[in-house]
């Protein structure tokens, strides 16, 4: 999504990380509210050598609750051998010896002010006579690739462990597994954080051993996921790879920052061929000059020095003086021998291999966004990546600031935006990542901006169009690619991982509705009982949470699956109604809320997007083009668009997205007889720097130090 940025003190060799990101508040260049101080918790803690310990950072007096963590006494900021380490999602891992003095300090630095900090105590303590050592193994690992890790246990007879990823036996899907024998497997695509200081951001994750025979003794080490695509690629270099304008750098207080993101794709129009990524990724949000070089890898991945150059800016899309529909979008003229000309991407290719072979998207003009429809991307910070398309014509308000880290700021009001589920699909450093179809491989959108739960792209037709050539507007560029009939399918997508889980099952998302709106829905249900179970497709009503408002109860109605729908109404006296599914139930009639749950459990399970019929989206459409601008209005609204209901499978929504924290509207649960669904995230952000963040690069060769801790995040 966003470009990352990294910086160099005078003093120091190695680079750090800050984010590129922007704030869609709608305010036109106003700055953010102020950090007064910042909160660490725990405030003190003990932990025995070799364990780990997760910290949270409260930032008061601003929305942005990001942090950059360090451990004072350590060098690095990013923790060293003697006083162990902490990740950029806030946690420390201890060392296996207890240093002198015992004490070290956590710090949280608010990536708003980096005046403001806030610190923790720890005391590391000899614990158990039992000790765990872990030893081989890499502290990097690639995308689909595997490292091996030994446990020592001393000072027991029995020497069995048990291994954990991120606290959890055997690791998972999103952050890698390990066997019992200490073998990891590292995830598909690098993990995000989802909540916490620094969502959005990708992150590392801890193995841990334990002993078996004294669970308090054990051993953690952070591992980095590491995506071959932030590597230099040489000669015929394949895109969706690191890259960025050689320009993309500022000096702020001495420090030097550095900026890069991803070169998307290869474009043709005329006679010559273009790289294609974001205005904010290579023409530095309206403020680069036609012919500035392009280089790959983006200087954030090169020490912040001046990589290779593979292109020259030609042109972008001005996204202040542009004409709507605006774009993010940019083009660069190729070196000869630089780019590979037949349009290869990295990991995108229709063999199923491990690691994924290349492979060019669909050549062509791309096909449109439709809600459900299976998409990937690589990119350069996630790498290679899968998800589904949330919702689409989403207008948003995005803010840019014009230089690395620094500059003035400007707003950009997008329309007939296509957004993505993102459970991990980007993160800052990936914006100008094409995204395609996955059966296909089909371009439908340029990614750019997102927040913690959604990545944004501008649709394909959209950027196309508006790169058309300003000496013969009918000239448009199109994408190099796969010239088959019907394309390939992007075959990573099918490899066991954390792709897997792209049907996108709706996982967890009933908040914990309050005893008396839940009182409240029981008594409308008790009221309007004889004339919901009169449709014929209802067998019981029941009450429970709302998939499309979390925080809201509703009316449930188990209907028979399959059976035609008697117009079910989408919400009673102002509490909603959720559809679930099922061939036949236990019970009739009026249910509880424990009975309700009981029954789900026998029902279809339910996913987070449904497929639309096409008279499903023109019936949106009226509605969206009816209130998109009222509503675009509100506080603590970010963005309006048309995606599908999760409490009735079929039918669209109203989606309306929300920024966490502020506050905002109520929600009705009907507007103009279309439901409407709530998205709560973090800002939409794009090509806007807010702080100087840590990243350990020139470490010592010692335990438990992963060779780069990246803190940047996607540049949505």
């Amino acid at each position: 999504m966003r470009r990352t940025l990294s910086l160099i003190a005078s003093v120091i060799i190695c680079p750090y990380l800050i984010s590129c990101s922007g704030t869609s508040n709608g305010s036109s260049g106003t700055p953010p509210p102020t950090t007064s101080s910042v909160t660490v918790a725990p405030a003190t803690v003990s932990l025995n050598k070799g364990g780990s310990r997760t910290f949270t950072a409260t930032v008061n007096g601003t929305m942005d609750q990001s942090v950059f963590w360090e451990i004072v006494e350590a060098t690095p900021k990013s923790g060293d051998s003697t006083h162990g380490f902490i990740s950029n999602g806030g946690v420390y891992v201890a060392p296996t010896t207890v240093p002198s003095p015992a004490n070290v300090t956590i710090k949280a630095v608010s990536g708003a002010d980096t005046t403001k900090s806030g610190t923790a105590a720890v005391t590391i303590q000899a614990g158990p006579a039992t000790s765990v050592s872990i030893t081989g193994g890499s502290r990097s690992v690639p995308t689909f690739g595997s490292t091996q890790f030994i446990a020592t246990v001393t000072g027991n007879l029995n020497t069995a462990v048990t291994w954990q990823v991120n606290g959890v036996n055997n690791g998972g899907l999103q952050t890698g597994a390990i066997s019992a024998t200490g073998l990891f497997k590292a995830p598909n695509s690098v993990p995000v954080l989802a909540s916490g200081n620094n969502s959005g951001q990708t992150s590392q994750v801890v193995v841990t051993a334990i002993s078996q025979a004294v669970p308090t003794a054990m051993d953690s080490v952070l591992v980095t996921i590491m995506p071959p695509q932030q590597n230099a690629q040489g000669a015929n270099s394949p895109l969706g790879v690191s890259g960025g304008n050689a320009k993309d750098s500022s000096t702020v207080s001495g420090q030097t920052l550095c900026c890069g993101g991803t070169l998307g794709a290869l474009v043709s129009r005329g006679a010559n061929l273009y790289i294609l990524s974001n205005n904010h990724t290579i023409a530095l949000s309206d403020s680069a000059a036609v012919g500035d070089p392009i280089v790959q890898p983006g200087l954030i991945d090169n020490n912040c020095a001046t990589p290779p150059t593979v292109a020259t800016l030609s042109q972008f899309f001005n996204m202040e003086t542009g004409p709507a529909p605006k774009i993010d979008a940019a083009l660069a003229l190729i070196n000869t021998g630089a780019v590979d000309t037949a349009g290869t991407i990295l990991q995108l290719g229709g063999t199923a291999s491990n690691p994924p072979a290349n492979g060019p998207p669909h050549a062509g003009s791309g096909v449109a966004p439709t809600v459900g429809r299976a998409v990937a991307k690589s990119g350069r910070s996630t790498g290679l990546t899968c998800s589904s398309i949330f919702a689409t014509q989403a207008n948003i308000n995005v803010e840019y600031q014009k230089g690395c880290g620094t500059g003035s700021t400007f707003n950009v009001s997008f329309t007939n935006q296509v957004d993505i589920t993102n459970n991990g699909f980007s993160a800052e450093g990936d914006s100008g990542s094409l995204i395609v179809t996955q059966d296909t491989s089909d371009p439908v959108a340029l990614l750019f901006a997102g927040s913690g739960s959604d990545t944004v792209g501008n649709p394909i037709s959209d950027v196309l169009n508006g790169l058309a050539d300003p000496a013969n507007p009918q000239s448009k560029p199109v994408i190099v690619g796969d010239s088959s009939p019907t394309g390939h399918t992007v075959a990573a997508c099918s490899l066991p991982g954390p792709q897997s889980a792209t049907a996108a099952r709706l996982a967890v998302q009933r908040a914990a509705v309050s005893a008396e709106p839940m009182q409240s829905a029981l008594t409308v249900r008790d009221a309007r009982l004889a004339e919901l179970m009169a449709h014929p497709e209802v067998q019981a009503v029941g009450v429970g949470a709302s998939y499309d408002n979390s925080n809201e109860p509703a009316i449930l109605l188990f209907v028979t699956k399959g059976q035609p729908r008697s117009n079910l109404p989408a919400q009673i006296d102002g509490i909603r109604t959720r559809i679930v599914e099922g061939t036949l139930f236990s019970q009739r009639g009026a249910v509880t809320a424990a009975e309700s749950t009981a029954l789900e459990e026998g029902a279809v399970p339910p996913q987070l997007v449904y497929p639309i019929s096409d008279a499903e989206v023109a019936r949106a459409k009226i509605v969206h083009a009816a209130h998109s601008d009222e509503w675009m209005k509100k506080a603590g609204v970010q963005g309006v668009g048309i995606g599908a209901s999760a409490d009735a499978p079929g039918e669209a929504a109203l989606v309306i997205f929300l920024i966490h924290g502020v506050a905002h509207d109520s929600i009705p649960p009907v507007i103009d007889g279309l439901r409407t669904r709530v998205r709560e995230s973090s800002r939409f952000r794009a090509g806007f720097g807010d702080a100087p963040a840590q990243n350990g690069c020139s470490m010592p060769a010692a335990r438990k130090t992963p060779p780069r801790v990246s803190n940047s995040r996607p540049k949505p």
